[in-house]
């Protein structure tokens, strides 16, 4: 066989075997075949390609002597056909074009593989845009929930905050009530600045439902700063149409029932 046809043939198989063939190229390999007057050697070259792509080319491992077989039977028109090979012979001996076209299997992997390596490396990478700011939500202070009651266009009672009995002490505010909703709110200024580990101011209803000794208590607080404060009323029981609040200093954690002793302010009823 012509040694340049051989060569054209193994090249294309080769390509067949690693990337597959055009329409052109296959027409082509087949009229290079039939000048040669060999048959179809695909299968061997694609087995070798296998055989590369998996590692198990190593000249000093054998082939299973099926695999052999199949190889030999299929290659018998390209490769020289040896003569019969026992089979615990472990140095199984392959024409030079053998080799040939494995090894061309062989560089064509090694291409793919630095094909792809560098394709890949040479990428355009995605650049992300800024990662949006979230928007903090608003806190929602008491002073801004009683400016929502105020306008809710409830029934509201309001009483005006004076001092109480303790002397020096000279608050002003307001207190806002809603029957229906059993919700409000204290605004006062001018109470004095308390240590909690040692007392603590206490809010306390005067309502028709609950006999005047024993007011609802509306819950405690403390003082941190000079100015105004706003103070939610947290009633723990029902109370019905108020007629008087009071802010009296109570150990700390406040107490069930007050004695009085120390009233920092009073507001009756208005409206």
């Amino acid at each position: 066989m012509n040694e340049n046809l051989r060569e054209l043939i193994d090249d294309l198989l080769v390509k067949k075997a690693m990337y597959g063939l055009s329409a052109e190229e296959e027409n082509q390999l087949s009229d290079l075949q039939r000048q040669a007057g060999v048959a179809d050697e695909s299968l061997s070259f694609e087995l070798a390609a296998a055989s590369v792509a998996t590692g198990s080319m190593e000249r000093t491992e054998s082939l299973p002597a099926a695999l052999r077989e199949r190889i030999l039977a299929d290659a018998g028109t390209h490769f020289v056909k040896p003569s019969r090979i026992p089979v615990e012979e472990t140095q199984p001996r392959v024409s030079i074009f053998g080799w040939l076209g494995w090894a061309f299997a062989a560089i064509a992997l090694i291409a793919l593989g630095l094909n792809i390596y560098f394709t890949r490396s040479t990428e355009t990478p995605i650049v992300k845009g800024p990662t949006p700011t979230p928007t903090p939500e608003k806190t929602v202070t008491p002073a801004d929930m009683r400016n929502q009651l105020m306008a809710s266009g409830r029934q509201l009672m309001q009483a005006t905050i004076g001092a109480g009995t303790m002397k020096d002490v000279q608050p002003v505010g307001d207190v806002v009530w809603s029957d229906e909703m059993q919700k409000g709110y204290v605004r006062v200024t001018g109470l004095p600045k308390n240590d909690p580990q040692k007392e603590t101011y206490q809010l306390w209803i005067v309502a028709e439902n609950q006999n005047p000794k024993t007011p609802v208590d509306g819950g405690t607080f403390d003082v941190n700063a000079e100015g105004e404060v706003i103070i939610p009323i947290n009633a723990k029981v029902k109370a019905l149409n108020p007629q008087a609040f009071a802010i009296t200093m109570e150990k700390p954690g406040g107490v069930p029932v007050s004695e009085q002793k120390k009233v920092a302010a009073l507001a009756k009823r208005e409206t």
